[in-house]
């Protein structure tokens, strides 16, 4: 019996310096984010570019989930007067991929499914006529992830009102450790989930976390195989070969960060993330 107990204390022990040493990392992680960001918007290089730029966002007023990646609405307002301002147009997402885009053309897209895509993102580009594209995690919908993601009802209604659907996973793994049958089970049954909850039939799919590092050619492979033609990954220069690149939006954006992401100073920048600990 005491041997038992001895386990089972050392076992939530374990948990607690895991989860300890995660939210370290987190931490360490976003501010170094805050830090190369900050500095590559002041001494970065313009890019010069001959084609669109298509925006990376994931949720608004919704910093407990999604933490670095989720904006202010008054932020997120900022960022697209501003482009517009700037003489940039909004067009969807898929013009980009379709025919490249012109240097002045910008397309917001969502990751994540996040709620506040329906009731914070949704009015403000529907005030300013801008197209969008969400990206749904089909059993976070299904199962009311964290009560913080749209259910289905609700990405039904953000379809009703533009946003193009596309798929983001079952489960938001990291596709670097998947092989290729546990890739065509994630991406595959999302796309059969999202079409049986809402008739929709997705037809792009968005790596999760995104970058360079979190997609092999097993996972590429069996998303090819399930019809995506078009894969979205969150980087520029950096991103895995044959998917489409995004430029990667945070909360510490500000107005002279977010000027010089639209300047692509960032194209041949890729976050850093601390490794979660195990």
């Amino acid at each position: 019996m005491q041997i038992r107990f001895g386990l089972d204390i050392k076992r939530r022990l374990t948990a607690v310096q895991r989860r300890a040493a995660g939210a370290v990392g987190g931490r360490i992680a976003a501010g170094r984010m805050v830090v190369e960001r900050h500095a590559l918007a002041s001494a970065g290089t313009d890019m010069r570019r001959s084609g669109g730029r298509i925006l990376c966002y994931h949720s608004l007023a919704q910093p407990r989930v999604w933490g670095v990646n989720d904006l202010t609405p008054n932020r997120f307002r900022q960022q697209l007067e501003s482009a517009l301002d700037a003489g940039y147009r909004f067009v969807p997402a898929s013009e980009i991929v379709r025919t490249g885009g012109g240097p002045l053309d910008l397309s917001v897209t969502f990751d994540d499914g996040a709620r506040s895509v329906l009731t914070e993102a949704a009015p403000i580009l529907a005030a300013l006529d801008i197209p969008f594209s969400l990206f749904v995690v089909s059993e976070w919908s299904e199962h009311g992830h964290k009560d913080s993601v749209l259910n289905w009802d609700e990405v039904s209604r953000v379809a009703e009102l533009g946003g193009e659907i596309g798929n983001h996973s079952s489960t938001h793994p990291d596709f670097a450790r998947l092989d290729k049958q546990q890739s065509l089970d994630e991406i595959g049954g999302a796309q059969v989930l999202i079409e049986r909850r809402t008739g929709i039939r997705t037809s792009t799919f968005a790596i999760p976390l995104g970058k360079s590092t979190n997609w092999n050619p097993a996972a590429d492979d069996a998303a090819r195989e399930l019809g995506y033609g078009v894969v979205y990954a969150q980087s520029e220069e950096m991103r895995p070969a044959d998917t489409v690149p995004r430029s990667f939006v945070t909360r510490y954006d500000s107005p002279r960060v977010f000027d010089a992401l639209l300047r692509g100073r960032y194209d041949a920048w890729e976050e850093w993330v601390a490794p979660v600990a195990r």
